[in-house]
């Protein structure tokens, strides 16, 4: 079976693998483009989760992925599983001739991540990877005032990711915090921000880190500083934590420039805190309106990452976060852990 491209005169069929802490997004994202998209297909090899997946959602059930791609007619697999399985899963819906959308991060391993792309374009099918928080409205702001050149040279970019994450966060999932299948505080919690950078004032040029596993019983880290060298000539750093006392307490960046200073917080990049410009511009008056409240970090971007798959697997777009766009950020933190392993700076592009 090959998945068809485009498709135009049907909803396009996803099955979703993986029914745990993300699931509830997809399926409400799904929910948002009834008659455009449908989901005909769940997946989860624990019995309880795909028993409460399939009783949510009246899609068919299946206990593995193999199963799942005999057994249904869905378009795009989408992989909601942990980290270290997408490569191998995204591999074997490639070759079954489906287009695959894959949450963050990608891959835990730069040479698997570049299997992903690599069996997907060879199978003729699109990779898409999940960065929702860029389509978040006060990032679509700060993205078009860098874009508009409104900051002038930047100097400085700083991100902040200082949420919790309990030991029992980690314990009741054991994946949750092993280097083979999940990455620590920077591939997992902080990816989507380390995209942010990359995205909005990238390319990195080199990176130098240190990771600390200060309080949790995991392998990786549940703590890291990052400094960054950019191509444009600025510098930007990430600082994370899973570490906070009681709750999770900010996820934020700020811009400093030559003609602008910005600042995005809030918990996870949802609010406008500074807006300020050495010029005015029309765009200006709608800042206000940009910020929201939140009582996820996950942000309101799967809808809206969810129509542009829709519209590109129409013929009606081009993927905003693809394979190659999806490598971009997981070279920057395999970069990182590189520098932390080694006492080094290390140098982008990756070289092995």
């Amino acid at each position: 079976m090959h998945a068809p491209f485009p498709i135009v005169d049907r909803p396009i069929r996803f099955a979703l693998v993986g029914c745990g802490r993300i699931f509830a997004n997809h399926v409400e994202a799904l929910r948002q483009h009834a008659g455009q998209a449908e989901l005909v297909a769940v997946c989860d090899n624990r019995q309880a989760a795909l028993e409460a997946a399939v009783a949510g959602t009246g899609a068919r059930g299946f206990s593995s992925l193999d199963a799942l791609l005999v057994g249904c007619d869905a378009d795009v697999i989408v992989l909601a599983t942990p980290s270290g399985l997408h490569p191998r899963q995204a591999v074997r819906a490639a070759q079954a001739g489906r287009h695959v959308l894959t949450e963050k991060p990608m891959a835990t391993k730069w040479d698997e991540g570049m299997q992903m792309v690599r069996a997907c374009r060879e199978a003729g099918v699109k990779l898409f990877v999940v960065k929702q928080n860029r389509l978040n409205p006060t990032l679509q702001r700060l993205k078009a005032a860098v874009d508009g050149g409104r900051f002038g040279a930047i100097y400085l970019t700083t991100v902040n990711v200082f949420w919790t994450r309990p030991q029992s966060y980690y314990d009741d999932a054991p994946w949750r915090g092993r280097w083979d299948l999940d990455g620590g505080a920077f591939l997992n919690q902080a990816s989507h921000y380390v995209d942010m950078v990359d995205w909005l004032v990238g390319p990195v040029d080199s990176v130098h880190a240190y990771t600390a596993t200060l309080a949790r019983d995991i392998e990786a880290e549940d703590t890291g500083v990052m400094g960054l060298r950019l191509r444009r000539n600025g510098l930007a750093s990430i600082n994370v934590t899973m570490l906070t006392h009681g709750r999770n307490f900010e996820g934020s960046i700020t811009i400093l420039g030559e003609r602008g200073t910005v600042r995005v917080g809030g918990v996870a990049v949802n609010r406008i805190e500074h807006w300020e410009f050495a010029d005015a511009h029309p765009d200006d008056a709608q800042v206000g309106q940009a910020s929201y409240a939140t009582a996820s970090v996950y942000g309101p971007g799967h809808p809206l990452y969810y129509d542009n798959v829709i519209r590109t697997l129409r013929g009606q777009a081009s993927a905003e976060v693809d394979g190659y766009e999806g490598l971009r950020s997981l070279e920057v933190v395999i970069a990182a852990y590189r520098s932390a392993r080694d006492g080094v700076r290390v140098g982008l592009p990756l070289v092995f």
